[in-house]
């Protein structure tokens, strides 16, 4: 599968490759970054590379799937940014995670952003949802940013968690309102 590369000002996104593996393995160690997630524990590098084959299988099955996420300026990878089919409902989730030396520099919400436009202008799909842990205030300040609006408290990977919603509507809304400017 030849996963599109993309840029933003600051950022590169590209398919993962087998040698992004370590870099990947040493941001799901840190306990900072994952501990809002089901495996809220460092990960086995095993773990590290069964996640990667599945980001492969996602793009081979939905034609879209998340991105590795390289920092411009150092060609350097922080993480993944992108959009997952939820296999329990089908639904579309805005995905991203940063290894903590860069966060608060505004990248998630730039990779979002990206994610987000993806979505609804290339894909064209309907909706978009984003999910995170009740103490993750930092993604919950993310996704607002880039216009989604929690809707409910819901069980998703065996966790309560917050959902965010952003409809194509809302989507071509904000859109709009940003070319007024």
């Amino acid at each position: 599968m030849d996963i599109p590369s993309h840029s933003t000002p600051r950022l590169t996104l590209r398919g993962f490759q087998l040698d992004d593996i370590d870099d990947l393995d040493k941001i799901v160690s840190d306990p900072d970054v994952i501990r809002y997630f089901p495996l809220s524990k460092p990960w086995p590098r095993e773990v590290t590379k069964k996640w990667v084959e599945k980001h492969w299988s996602h793009w081979e099955q939905h034609n879209f799937g998340w991105w590795a996420l390289v920092y411009r300026e150092t060609d350097n990878l922080l993480g993944w940014c992108g959009l997952g089919v939820l296999d329990e409902t089908g639904e579309v989730e805005v995905l991203y995670l940063l290894k903590k030396s860069h966060w608060d520099m505004g990248l998630a919400t730039e990779a979002a952003q990206y994610s987000i436009d993806y979505a609804f202008q290339k894909l064209n799909l309907d909706s978009v949802i984003g999910l995170t842990h009740p103490d993750n205030i930092a993604s919950q300040k993310v996704l607002q940013k880039v216009g989604l609006t929690f809707t409910n408290e819901a069980q998703y990977f065996g966790m309560d968690l917050y959902k965010f919603l952003i409809e194509k509507q809302t989507y071509q809304t904000l859109i709009s309102l940003k070319n007024q400017l």
